[in-house]
């Protein structure tokens, strides 16, 4: 399995990347952390282009989650479009 990556070196790169402090990436993390879930419960789907699309569907009693990767990581990882 992969190595993963801890929350805090996510935001330390995205701060190095941005060119700003940890605090302030922290803050745009979690910014859209609970954007996205507050669309998410609000039954609303997310496309972020070149990453993904985040779909949510109510079901009976439930709800379906599905992510539709974008191009760019569908290269990457060599996956399929069909």
């Amino acid at each position: 399995m992969p190595d993963r990556i801890k929350k805090e070196e996510f935001v330390h790169r995205l701060a190095t990347r941005m060119d700003t402090d940890d605090t302030t990436a922290t803050a745009w993390i979690d910014g859209i952390t609970e954007t996205l879930y507050e669309s998410f419960k609000a039954g609303e789907s997310v496309t972020l282009p070149g990453f993904g699309g985040f779909y949510v569907r109510s079901e009976q009693e439930s709800w379906v989650f599905k992510f539709n990767p974008g191009q760019r990581l569908r290269a990457l990882f060599g996956w399929s479009s069909s």
